[in-house]
């Protein structure tokens, strides 16, 4: 051999004898000695040397050293698995208490959130409820108001009006004196006809003021009580003890009727009864009630009805007239003086039985055993002018029940300012 080759040799015999060196160190192994030919020394004591079987054959270094390294990659392997599953187990239970940790934040930040929103839902209907308590004393105060500074106009416009007629009376005694004194030119010195510009024109700024005394009475009058009434039913706010009470003639019996009624409603909500005449029998032989913007009149039941749409403006005085016959079940309903719907069919031959009670602002919703008022039906507003006659009113005397002076004319069965209402709860007659 060449010497490189050998020097070769030496040192991959060196660094084998060091592995050996190593492995009888570390391991329990008890490794023979061999030569570079891999030829074993001896016989292993305890053997059989003509045993030819190579399980029976001791391993040589070469063949421990590939097991110990089998060994080792397999104790990895098994180290490497084992470590898997603990891996594996530990991210399952990582999994499950984030899991419980995510379900348990969910809960609880739901339950805050409820807490807040209820709390925050709480403040805001209380924050509601008091706006809405302040604005409506503003509006009560505000309307009182200006139900003083209208009635202290009034009282003015009364006084000036009153002196104004005496100038007037003053005025024609002395055209009546001058008339004397110059017979033979009496019709010159006439109340509009004298020769005289500066009397002339103080009579005409004098009828002119009157007519606009006149007019500004009747503005007044209009944004007071409606149609020269004297009085009124104030209905503060809705309450199903809050109502007003007729009892008719008690052998009553009607085939026909006319109603009218001036309202001014605070607010209408789906049915707001203006008033409703009932027997023991049946509870809504009569109804005229207001939905919405809606006005509903109803004869011997709710399945016999007439309705008119756009109509109501709550805080706003409103004339409404209601008349059937119970030939062909005639129905008609008028609305500030003018015919606004009719039908036909409404409870046709029906008669409306006497012995009943009319309730203002309120319907009795059953007869005598469980029947009873019920708050979401209440009347709120002011309620003048009420009155029922036994026939149907013609166009003429419906339209007169609308204008100024409605209220000198009353209904034969119940005629407002004569006819006794009761009134019960918070109701009360203002002027």
């Amino acid at each position: 051999m060449l010497p490189q080759e050998i020097l070769s040799l030496l040192m991959l015999f060196c660094v084998f004898r060091a592995s050996l060196s190593l492995l009888d160190e570390g391991d329990d192994y008890d490794l023979m000695y061999v030569n570079l030919d891999n030829e074993i020394e001896g016989p292993v004591p305890g053997t059989d040397e003509t045993a030819s079987c190579d399980c029976q054959r001791e391993h040589t270094e070469w063949d421990k050293l590939f097991i110990m390294l089998e060994n080792s990659q397999m104790k990895e392997n098994m180290m490497l698995q084992a470590m898997e599953e603990v891996l594996k187990v530990d991210l399952q239970t990582l999994k499950a208490e984030l899991s419980q940790l995510t379900t348990n934040l969910a809960r609880t930040f739901a339950a805050a959130l409820e807490k807040v929103t209820s709390h925050l839902l709480s403040q805001a209907e209380q924050v509601l409820v008091r706006n809405t308590d302040q604005c409506e004393e503003a509006k009560r105060l505000q309307e009182s108001e200006q139900g003083q500074i209208l009635q202290h106009i009034l009282l003015l416009s009364h006084n000036v009006s009153s002196r104004l007629s005496q100038l007037e009376s003053a005025w024609l005694r002395r055209s009546e004196v001058e008339a004397q004194e110059t017979a033979s030119q009496q019709d010159k010195f006439s109340p509009i006809r004298g020769d005289n510009p500066i009397l002339n024109s103080l009579w005409k700024e004098l009828q002119q003021t009157r007519a606009e005394l006149k007019a500004s009475q009747k503005w007044a009058a209009q944004h007071l009580l409606p149609a020269g009434c004297e009085t009124a039913i104030l209905f503060p706010m809705r309450s199903k003890k809050i109502f007003g009470s007729v009892h008719p003639t008690a052998g009553m019996s009607l085939r026909s009727f006319t109603a009218c009624v001036w309202i001014k409603v605070t607010e209408a909500l789906d049915k707001t009864i203006v008033f409703s005449y009932g027997t023991k029998f049946n509870p809504y032989e009569i109804q005229l009630y207001l939905s919405q913007d809606s006005a509903v009149l109803v004869v011997g039941g709710d399945q016999h009805k007439l309705a008119v749409r756009n109509v109501v403006v709550p805080g706003k005085w409103l004339h409404l007239c209601g008349s059937w016959s119970s030939e062909n079940g005639s129905a008609w309903l008028w609305v500030r003086g003018e015919l606004a719907g009719s039908a036909s069919a409404i409870a046709d031959a029906h008669t409306i039985p006497g012995g009943g009670i009319l309730q203002l602002g309120q319907e009795k919703n059953g007869c005598c055993i469980g029947g009873g008022f019920d708050e979401a039906l209440a009347f709120s507003g002011k309620l003048t002018g009420f009155n029922l006659w036994d026939r149907v009113l013609s166009t003429k005397e419906i339209a007169a029940q609308s204008g100024e002076d409605a209220c000198s004319s009353r209904g034969n069965v119940v005629g407002w300012g004569v006819t006794e209402v009761l009134t019960y709860g918070g109701a009360q007659y203002i002027s």
